[in-house]
């Protein structure tokens, strides 16, 4: 069972989401706007946010923004709003998903269910499963990599990617399966997008950007050898 935060200032959308949660399993809390998210996201620990873009006190963009401070809980960015910018700003903001208004419950729970497996699966779900390499830690179930007992500050899909190609070490991993597999079916943008993470990785590994080699006309590997 996966503990959800809802967030939206209309009481019916709460309902809705609530109903259908509920009825695939999880436990649902609610939250009426982006401040409350912030604060009941500071004290409990969730395993998906769904949060409304358009709401009072703050909105969904700019909560999403103060919460990857301090967390990296996968966030489904629900509006009325389906252009591309937007769209793009989400994922920017660090959003895993992002459904547009009026939208089919079924279809959300299918994305929920998505991006919950993606991220590992819920907190009960979760054992302690750690990839260790000389200095270099990664705690898959933490989503925490250390180098030299110091914490690596990675944005969210730069732990996505990182811990893909960590779990496929030793596997040549092409271009198309790391986009496919790390931003999945509404990637907005093209392969430079992914070199560019990739080059933020290394940067954040520091002498560890050894270990992801890079395959000249296919992708990326990760290896220790």
């Amino acid at each position: 069972m996966s503990k959800i935060l809802v967030v939206d200032d209309e009481f019916r959308i709460r309902q809705i989401i609530r109903k259908y949660a509920e009825f695939e399993g999880h436990s649902v809390e609610e939250a009426v706007d982006g401040m409350q998210a912030i604060e009941v996201c500071k004290n409990n620990k969730y395993d998906l946010i769904i949060m409304d873009v358009m709401m009072p006190e703050l909105d969904g963009f700019s909560a999403c923004r103060e919460i990857r401070k301090f967390s990296n809980t996968p966030v489904i960015m629900l509006s009325a709003r389906g252009e591309e910018y937007d769209k793009i700003h989400g994922f920017e903001l660090g959003s895993d998903d992002y459904v547009v208004k009026p939208f089919s419950p079924k279809e959300l729970m299918m994305r929920v269910n998505a991006v919950i497996k993606r991220a590992g699966g819920s907190s009960e779900e979760k054992k302690k499963d750690v990839f260790s390499f000389e200095g270099l830690e990664v705690d898959f179930s933490a989503r925490i990599v250390t180098i030299d007992g110091k914490r690596v500050d990675m944005t969210p899909k730069e732990y996505e990617l990182f811990f893909y190609m960590v779990r496929n070490k030793g596997l040549a991993l092409t271009r198309e399966k790391l986009i496919s597999e790390v931003w999945g079916y509404d990637f907005y943008g093209d392969e430079r997008t992914l070199d560019t993470h990739i080059k933020l990785l290394r940067k954040s590994l520091g002498d560890y950007s050894k270990c992801i080699v890079t395959l000249r006309g296919v992708g990326y590997r990760f290896e220790t050898n």
